[in-house]
């Protein structure tokens, strides 16, 4: 697999990359014709950059965007987590017991007063307790939490925007 990409990660990408990412990201079921037809271009070209993209790691895969809400897990609530060790072994475990954790959403590794912050979705409140006492609170090295439930969500997962320097 070949990795387009400088030093510093980002891909090399130009207008016609962008134009197909941007396009993916508002209909990732669009066909490679009407795909082809909204970038201006051909379709043997934009099924050439589809796969350079895909294997430069920049299209990471396809998925259904599913709600949430109609799903039953319409609780969110963000979790501060303070470790008690945050020596690159201790780091590990606890990412390797959030990753087993499916009501975890995201889970960010911060830079401040506490160590990570996490995203959980659960059905109601009782749900969401249970979850942190039997399941975060147990993860390798939590010294500490604090909660905060999300009232709406203002935005969630919007498109991603293929945007910034072109090549």
């Amino acid at each position: 697999m070949q990795d387009d990409r400088p030093e510093g990660g980002v891909a090399a990408l130009d207008r016609f990359d962008r134009a197909i990412l941007d396009e993916l990201a508002r209909d990732g079921r669009v066909s490679v014709t009407e795909l082809a037809r909204r970038v201006g271009l051909s379709k043997s070209p934009v099924q050439a950059r589809l796969r350079r993209l895909e294997e430069a790691g920049v299209i990471r895969g396809y998925r259904a965007i599913l709600d949430p809400i109609r799903l039953g897990r319409e609780h969110v609530a963000f979790v501060e987590v303070k470790l008690a060790d945050t020596r690159e072994a201790a780091l590990s475990a606890f990412n390797a017991g959030v990753a087993a954790i499916p009501e975890i959403e995201e889970a960010h590794l911060i830079a401040g007063s506490f160590d990570y912050l996490l995203k959980v979705r659960t059905p109601d409140m009782r749900a969401y307790r249970a979850v942190l006492a039997e399941r975060i609170s147990t993860l390798p090295h939590v010294a500490h939490t604090s909660t905060y439930v999300a009232m709406q969500a203002v935005k969630e997962s919007g498109p991603v925007d293929a945007g910034g320097q072109e090549a």
